[in-house]
């Protein structure tokens, strides 16, 4: 019964902590090339509402998923688009977004499904891998998962290697840390972080289908529930590194499954303050790693070409 309990809580952790780490990866890529990014709660609940909307009215999931990559890359684009080439403050377009996306999101959702909106949506099924599935423990919290569970440890590994590895990695890390040389090389910078919010916008948006598709299979208004902020903290703990950042969604999805459990005991204590664990974990976490983490050199601040110095 104890490690039956021990491996139902570490799949609970791990299904937790998926979307976190996809918009956590998402962030990565777009302040990796110097660009700040609050706008994952909103990129987050965009990619949620599109893959419940697509696939509640085609029956499809695939289509769902093709769907919040479309969202996900319009909002990146927006993004880039606000604070790359018109220089608007970073912190100002992400909130804007956030704010945009939940008033959008919950007004388009009662447009959408109406009355049908309790129903459950076409979600994604385990793959189950033959003889790896049975392994005691290992088996039930990695080899019988979904694509996105399988996707995502892909992606932390293939972006650790892209990251450290390759020219494209070293380019995006010069871009953010110091711009006016990365120019100066003949790289354009508006393209590297273009690319990198687009692309980071994608990433984010998978996480957003994952909570309507596969964690809950239908959308809710504000369905993502300070996620995409949890995730900045994940991003920040971690140090903008791959692994580090999965690390630390992991460990606030083990918080948060934690507080579930022990709401379903029914210790006796307040829930409110069960429910907000999570977050006070995360603030701890930032408080406590903040002379250890250190971010892009040129996060938060527009580049203006041709030498052209900010007044």
């Amino acid at each position: 019964m104890t490690n039956d309990f021990f491996s139902d809580y570490l799949v609970a952790s791990l299904r937790l902590a998926t979307p976190l780490a996809f918009a956590a990866l998402g962030g990565m890529y777009s302040e990796r090339s110097g660009v700040l990014n609050i706008a994952l709660e909103g990129m987050l609940l965009t990619g949620a509402f599109t893959s419940a909307s697509a696939t509640f009215y085609t029956h499809n999931p695939w289509i769902g998923i093709f769907a919040a990559l479309i969202s996900g890359a319009m909002v990146g684009l927006l993004h880039a688009f606000l604070c790359v080439s018109l220089y608007v403050n970073q912190l100002v377009s992400g909130l804007a977004i956030n704010l945009v996306a939940a008033g959008l999101t919950s007004f388009l959702a009662r447009l959408a499904f109406d009355s049908s909106s309790t129903q459950r949506l076409v979600g994604i099924e385990p793959i189950i891998i033959p003889g790896l599935a049975n392994l005691p423990l290992l088996g039930t919290l990695l080899f019988q998962q979904n694509i996105f569970v399988y996707l995502l440890f892909i992606l932390v590994i293939l972006s650790t290697y892209i990251l450290f590895h390759t020219s494209f990695g070293l380019t995006l890390r010069a871009v953010g840390e110091y711009p006016k040389a990365a120019e100066t090389s003949g790289i354009s910078v508006q393209r590297v972080r273009y690319l990198a919010v687009v692309f980071g916008g994608c990433l984010v948006s998978l996480g957003g289908a994952y909570l309507s598709l596969v964690q809950v299979r239908y959308f809710a208004e504000g369905m993502s529930a300070g996620k995409g902020f949890i995730a900045i903290a994940a991003l920040i703990f971690g140090r903008w590194h791959p692994y580090g950042s999965a690390f630390a969604c992991f460990l606030f999805g083990a918080t948060e499954a934690l507080q579930l459990r022990i709401q379903a005991l029914g210790v006796n204590v307040p829930y409110q303050f069960l429910v907000m664990l999570p977050y006070a974990i995360a603030l701890f976490a930032l408080v406590s790693n903040k002379t250890k983490s250190t971010p892009p050199a040129a996060l938060g601040a527009p580049y203006f070409q041709h030498h052209r110095e900010l007044k």
